[in-house]
C-alpha cells in the first residue's frame, strides 16, 4: 500500500518521536510502500501493519 511520506512524519511526531521523523524525513521516498520499505519502516521503529491500521482510513 502506499501512504504519503507526511502522514508517517505525522504519526512519528504525535508520538514525539522527532529524531526519527527527521530520519524518516530524510530516508524515506514522498510516497512509502509498505511492502517495499518494510525494513526501512522497521528500523524507524515503525511496523507497517499498525501504520496501517492507524492511518489506512485516511485512505478509503
Amino acid at each position: 500500500m502506499q501512504i504519503d511520506k507526511q502522514e508517517i512524519l505525522e504519526l512519528l511526531r504525535s508520538r514525539g518521536e522527532h529524531d526519527t521523523a527527521d530520519q524518516a524525513e530524510n530516508e524515506l521516498p514522498d510516497e512509502v510502500d509498505t511492502d517495499q520499505h518494510r525494513a526501512k519502516l522497521e528500523q524507524l521503529g515503525i511496523n507497517p501493519a499498525d501504520l496501517l491500521g492507524g492511518i489506512g482510513g485516511t485512505f478509503g
